[in-house]
């Protein structure tokens, strides 16, 4: 029977976190992602169900916080028109910040021709980037207007669900091509601190996990071939170059796969050739490509009616 995972980040002091680490070796789950800043470390984790009490409980022992992370193992896109100070203001890096909170991976894309009604499009460059992600937000500005009638043209080519933020409070059904519209996070000069502006981000936060959650229903109907989780430790443990990737998240994990961040021409055919217990390798399972993105290299996992069994 397959294991179902829950993805948890735990908040502690650096001291005997790696208790932490060794239960959850034990356990069969995963580390997303370790972050150590001064005396204090951040796991993500995928935790296996039936044993998430065991890891609340060393948690407890430990003086630290264990909280759902609802967004682990997602990549979203945060979308700015331009990189131009009107358009790229405080807000959008207040959204790409306070998506990390439940897990998120975030990266934020500046468009090259966001600027002006006539003018306002995206590259096919752009577009196919924004698409290697699970999720795009589009940070607009206060202007109804603009967001109902202007922007929209640069949702044209994109093929992941589409999020919409602006200044204005509309409903989701008047901005064409978006999944979801979060009104009150808006064009200003300041960090998103204010009441009225945290209760913004916090329902951003919750209508990007009911657009995960509608997007792992979908998955689930046509499981992978392979967990992108299960991928991402093989490869830590097979290409000891990951280990020296000084970037922060050197394997990104998507929810249809992963962003390794190595030169595709170096490593692509050390990735095809990863082998597993059961006697596959990853190209047999996955789709590998060059990744739009710094020449990294891109991992689209297959379903398992594409490939007709699943591991």
């Amino acid at each position: 029977m397959t294991s179902i995972f829950l993805p948890y980040l735990y908040t502690g002091g650096v001291h005997k976190h790696g208790l932490i680490l060794e239960l959850l070796e034990d356990l069969g789950g995963y580390i997303i992602q370790k972050v150590v800043t001064g005396t204090e470390v951040n796991l993500i984790m995928l935790i296996p169900e039936k044993d998430v009490h065991l890891v609340k409980e060393l948690s407890k022992e430990l003086l630290g916080v264990l909280l759902k992370a609802s967004l682990t193992g997602v990549e979203i896109a945060v979308v700015s028109p331009t990189l131009a100070s009107h358009h790229l203001p405080h807000s959008a890096c207040d959204v790409a910040e306070y998506l990390r909170h439940p897990g998120a991976n975030t990266n934020m894309i500046g468009l090259a021709r966001g600027m002006g009604r006539r003018v306002s499009l995206s590259m096919d460059y752009e577009r196919k980037l924004i698409n290697e992600h699970d999720i795009a937000v589009f940070t607009f500005g206060s202007f109804s207007d603009c967001i109902i009638n202007k922007k929209p043209k640069l949702f044209e080519g994109i093929e992941i669900p589409i999020v919409v933020t602006g200044g204005p409070y509309l409903k989701t059904e008047d901005v064409p091509g978006a999944d979801l519209y979060v009104g009150g996070i808006g064009r200003v000069s300041h960090r998103l601190r204010q009441k009225n502006e945290t209760d913004a981000l916090d329902a951003l936060n919750e209508g990007v996990g009911k657009v995960v959650d509608k997007i792992r229903k979908q998955l689930a109907k046509d499981p992978l071939a392979i967990l992108p989780a299960r991928v991402m430790k093989e490869i830590e443990n097979q290409v000891p170059a990951i280990n020296r990737v000084l970037s922060p998240a050197p394997i990104t994990m998507q929810l249809n796969g992963l962003r390794v961040k190595l030169p595709y021409d170096e490593y692509h055919e050390r990735l095809e050739n990863l082998e597993f217990d059961e006697g596959v390798v990853l190209s047999e399972l996955a789709n590998i490509s060059r990744s739009k993105m710094k020449n990294y290299i891109l991992i689209k996992i297959k379903s398992k009616s594409d490939v007709g069994f699943a591991i």
